[in-house]
């Protein structure tokens, strides 16, 4: 079983230039997940990429809260029938190779 790695989001926040706020809010919207080890605050790792997603739109593009939740939902969905289409490929080969 794989351990989970942390990143502190006070360590985030101070190399992103962005307020803990924005963090706390997408917890909020349950665009993040949140865990709290010895009073601190920390990210899965596995949670940056989609982190820096939601900084650069909501920074860069300002798109709001409800935005970034609409757009974080659309991008799971397309992500699902990607790797729906995969399986389906892999489904057809098979049936073809006979």
């Amino acid at each position: 079983m794989e351990s989970q790695q942390y990143i502190s989001i006070k360590e985030l926040c101070v190399h992103h230039n962005i307020p803990t706020q924005f963090i706390m809010q997408l917890h909020d919207f349950q665009l993040i997940e949140i865990i709290t080890i010895d009073n601190n605050q920390y990210l899965y790792e596995t949670q940056i990429k989609d982190l820096e997603r939601l900084i650069r739109l909501h920074f860069e593009l300002e798109i709001n809260l409800e935005g970034l939740d609409a757009i974080h939902h659309l991008l799971q969905q397309i992500e699902t029938l990607k790797q729906d289409i995969v399986y389906l490929n892999n489904k057809l080969n098979r049936f073809e190779a006979l």
